[in-house]
C-alpha cells in the first residue's frame, strides 16, 4: 500500500467539506467525486479531470485535418500525435530499446492475415514499419527480461486458436510473412529473428506480466468461452519457464535460448486448496492448479477440465511496479464485463508473494478487486491497463459499446492505489481523456519509464488513420 500524508489545509478542508455536504445539496458519492477533482494535481498530477464523457462526433475531414480533435484532455495534459500511419487496430505496444530512454514502439495491429501484423514506429519521425504480416487479431505485446518481444493473438482456442510469436533484433526485421498453419515466418528482412512459441498454445492472447526470472502471469480468451448458460467462464494462467532466467544476464541473440521454448502451465484457482470452489468465489485466498500443458496446447480448454475459477473476459493486465521493486508479485487485469446485460466490468489484482515464490507456487496467493464498473458517468468495460511508474496509479481505456446505458463515447480513468482505509479498493478514480468520436476506442496505453509520456491508440477512429499519440504534462 502506498502511504499517503495530507496537509494540515487539506484535512481542515475536508472537514470544513464534509459538515457542509447537506446544506450543498450533495450526497457522499458526489462530495468524494468533487473532492477527488479539487486534489487532482496531488493525486493525479494535472489540474483538473474531464467532468464526463463526449457526445460529440467529429467529422472525418475534421480528424484527418486536425488528429487531436478526436478527443479532450483533463486540464494540464496535453498530446501530440506520434503517427497517423499506424495500422487502422493498433493495440498493444512496448518500447525498444527500453522504457528509459524508448526510440520506437514495438506494436499490434489487430487486423486481419491480409494487413499488417506487427508494426514498429519512430518516436522521432513518426515513421511505421510492418514486420509481421499474416498474424490475425494481434493483440499483446511485450519485452522479455532477456531482451526479445513476444506478441499474441487475441483469436480464442482450438486448432486455429491464437498463437504466440517471439522475436529478436525488431528493427532490423522487416516485411517477414506468418504461415498460421505451419508456423513458419518466411521472406523480408530476418525470418531468422522469428519463431512460433509452441510450449505457450492456443489460447485468445491478451494480458502478460512477465517477472525478472521469466515467470509470467497472463490473461486471455475473453470471448470465446463464457460465461454462458450457468457455464464456466475464463481463467488467468502462469507459466513457469524449464529454465528460469537469471537477470543480469546478457540478451539473448539466438532464441533456441529463449525460456518460453519449455515450461510448465498453471491455473488460477480461488479456493483455499480444498473441495469448496467454482462460482460465486472469485476473490480471496487462491493456488494453482497444474495443467497438462505440451506441445500447442489449448490452454482454455485444458482450464475449463480442471476446473479454473472463471472471469467474465480477461483483457489486458500489467505488473505493479511498486511491488515488483520489493521483489513481491501483483497482477491486475482488467475482466471487460457486457454490455448486453449490464455488466458493467472490474478490475482485479492478483498477489503471488514473491518472485522466487511464484517460480514454486510457494507463496501466498490472492486474488483481490481493485475497480468495480459503475454507470455510463463511471468506468463501463474496462479494457488496456496500464500502471504509472512513480506514482503507481493505475490508467483504464474503456472498451464500451456507444449506446451503453446512453449515447457517450470511450474514456480514460486515472485510479489511485489503496491507501490506508479498510477496503482493498482503488482510493478512487477520475476521467483523463474522453473520444470525440462515436466509432473510436482507446487501446494499448502504456508509460513509459518516467510515468510522464503516456503513450495510446486511438482504434479505428473516424479519421480512417491509424493513430497512436503521445500524452504528456503529468507532474
Amino acid at each position: 500500500m502506498k502511504k499517503r500524508v495530507l496537509t494540515v489545509g487539506v484535512v481542515l478542508a475536508l472537514a470544513i467539506g464534509v459538515a457542509g455536504i447537506a446544506s450543498a445539496g450533495l450526497d457522499f458519492g458526489m462530495y468524494r467525486d468533487k473532492t477527488l477533482a479539487n486534489m487532482s494535481r496531488q493525486e493525479f498530477g494535472f489540474t483538473g479531470p474531464v467532468a464526463q464523457s463526449s457526445t460529440q462526433q467529429v467529422s472525418q475531414a475534421q480528424a484527418q485535418a486536425d488528429p487531436l480533435s478526436l478527443f479532450t484532455l483533463a486540464k494540464g495534459l496535453s498530446a501530440h500525435v506520434v503517427t497517423t500511419n499506424a495500422g487502422g487496430d493498433a493495440d498493444q505496444m512496448a518500447f525498444w530499446p527500453n522504457a528509459n530512454k524508448p526510440q520506437y514502439l514495438i506494436f499490434c495491429n489487430e487486423e486481419s492475415t491480409s494487413n499488417p501484423g506487427l508494426q514498429r514506429v519512430n518516436l522521432a519521425t513518426g515513421a511505421v514499419d510492418t514486420i509481421v504480416t499474416g498474424t490475425t487479431r494481434c493483440d499483446p505485446v511485450r519485452q522479455t527480461p532477456w531482451g526479445s518481444y513476444i506478441f499474441g493473438e487475441e483469436n480464442g482456442h482450438g486448432s486455429s486458436g491464437g498463437r504466440m510469436y517471439e522475436l529478436i533484433d525488431p528493427i532490423d526485421t522487416t516485411g517477414v510473412t506468418l504461415d498460421r498453419t505451419t508456423g513458419v515466418f518466411s521472406g523480408g528482412t530476418g525470418a531468422q529473428n522469428l519463431q512460433t512459441l509452441t510450449a505457450i498454445g492456443r489460447n485468445g492472447w491478451e494480458g502478460f506480466g512477465i517477472l525478472p526470472n521469466g515467470v509470467t502471469l497472463a490473461s486471455g480468451d475473453d470471448t470465446s468461452v463464457g460465461p454462458s448458460n450457468g457455464g464456466p467462464a475464463d481463467a488467468y494462467f502462469k507459466f513457469v519457464p524449464e529454465h528460469l532466467w537469471t537477470p543480469g544476464d546478457p540478451p539473448i541473440t539466438d532464441l533456441s535460448h529463449s525460456p518460453f521454448n519449455s515450461g510448465s502451465w498453471y491455473g488460477l484457482r480461488a479456493s483455499n486448496g480444498g473441495s469448496n470452489y467454482g462460482q460465486g468465489r472469485e476473490f480471496g485466498d487462491a493456488h494453482w492448479i497444474t495443467l497438462p500443458g505440451g506441445n500447442d496446447p489449448d490452454l482454455p480448454a485444458q482450464g475449463l477440465a480442471a476446473g479454473l475459477t472463471g472471469y467474465y473476459r480477461p483483457e489486458d493486465g500489467d505488473l505493479d511496479g511498486g511491488a515488483l521493486s520489493q521483489g513481491l508479485v501483483r497482477f491486475c487485469s482488467n475482466d471487460t464485463g457486457d454490455e448486453t446485460t449490464h455488466l458493467f466490468g472490474q478490475t482485479v489484482c492478483i498477489s503471488d508473494g514473491t518472485i522466487s515464490q511464484s517460480a514454486t507456487n510457494s507463496g501466498p496467493t490472492q486474488i483481490q478487486p481493485f475497480v468495480f464498473g459503475g454507470t455510463s458517468q463511471g468506468i463501463n468495460m474496462p479494457d488496456n491497463i496500464g500502471y504509472q511508474p512513480g506514482r503507481g496509479n493505475w490508467v483504464i481505456n474503456e472498451d464500451a459499446e456507444t449506446t451503453f446505458e446512453s449515447s457517450h463515447n470511450n474514456d480514460i480513468w486515472d485510479c489511485l492505489p489503496d491507501g490506508q482505509d479498510q477496503d482493498l479498493l482503488s482510493d478512487g478514480c477520475v476521467r483523463v481523456a474522453t473520444l470525440n468520436d462515436l466509432t473510436a476506442e482507446w487501446t494499448g496505453g502504456i508509460f513509459d519509464a518516467s510515468g510522464k509520456n503516456y503513450y495510446v491508440s486511438v482504434q479505428h477512429n473516424i479519421s480512417g488513420e491509424g493513430t497512436i499519440i503521445d500524452i504528456t504534462g503529468w507532474k
